[in-house]
């Protein structure tokens, strides 16, 4: 009877490591306007060395009734007139060691603007959804996107 118990014991103890998995943006990324429902680009992340994430636009799409654009006509610098192909849109994230669903301390380029905001994520549960925040200052005054996985 001693046997059955502690077994049962051991058993209930180690469900939480048998459904632990480690949430991890590497992938790619269908990433979604947030005005119009429509995937804009697929995106992929990418994890360096020293443990920080980049994303690159690998593909994008184009939206019903919309120009499309090919080159980051807003942005600055180098990425002045860079051909959406092969833009880093994502760059400096690192999981949150207190919470392994989030991700902080990025920046996030938008394409159309031009602007770089800092950036903080947040996986679902299932690791599949992305909620990407960008901000200026404070994470009150930024807009939030939702990524799909794809892979």
């Amino acid at each position: 009877m001693n046997t059955k118990i502690m077994l049962s014991i051991l058993l209930l103890l180690s469900c939480p490591f048998i459904h632990a998995k480690t949430l991890d943006l590497a992938g790619t990324w269908k990433a979604i306007d947030d005005k119009t429902g429509y995937a804009r680009a697929d995106v992929v992340i990418s994890k360096k060395d020293n443990g920080s994430y980049v994303g690159t636009i690998t593909q994008v799409h184009a939206i019903p009734n919309r120009t499309a654009i090919e080159f980051c006509e807003k942005c600055t610098g180098t990425l002045k007139n860079a051909p959406l192909i092969g833009l880093p849109i994502l760059s400096g994230f690192k999981q949150n060691p207190k919470k392994s669903d989030e991700f902080i301390g990025g920046q996030v380029l938008d394409p159309l603007s031009g602007h770089v905001y800092r950036g903080k994520g947040r996986l679902n549960a299932r690791g599949n959804v992305l909620t990407l925040r960008g901000f200026i200052g404070t994470s009150l005054l930024g807009r939030t996107v939702s990524w799909i996985r794809v892979d």
